[in-house]
């Protein structure tokens, strides 16, 4: 197991009910790493990293992302994201996606069981967060 996925495992256990952890680089478009307590289709895995970059990187999230920094005196083309997480719930599952502070163009997605606290999720998925940059 290499650092990267032995620090995505160590999130996993102190997540509340977290299942998979993955980290995807958007310059890139890869899956540098993932742990996961199920075993996943290789097309769902493949795919996570694509759908991360869509999140983050897709043409009308870009576009709201600079109508926004425009509106707030930012520079639109300073490498300043104003999108730094996003939460999606599906019908069993929570889905953070958080975009690396030291890494910028890095996102970690921690998927976590619907019934987890969202705060505490959140919490323990932000301090996870530079240890798991380090390693990278």
């Amino acid at each position: 197991m290499s650092d990267l996925e032995g620090h995505l495992q160590k999130a996993i256990v102190s997540i509340p009910e977290c299942v998979a952890a993955g980290y995807v680089d958007l310059s890139t478009g890869m899956l540098l790493g993932i742990r996961t307590v199920d075993s996943h289709p290789q097309e769902v895995l493949e795919l996570l990293s694509a759908a991360t970059s869509d999140l983050f990187q897709g043409t009308n999230v870009v576009t709201i992302e600079n109508l926004f920094k425009k509106a707030r005196g930012l520079p639109v083309d300073g490498g300043y994201h104003y999108f730094q997480e996003m939460i999606i719930t599906s019908d069993n599952l929570l889905h953070l996606f958080l975009r690396g502070k030291t890494h910028t163009d890095h996102v970690v997605v921690f998927v976590c069981r619907r019934s987890a606290n969202l705060g505490m999720a959140i919490m323990k998925a932000r301090t996870a967060l530079p240890d798991i940059e380090l390693v990278v």
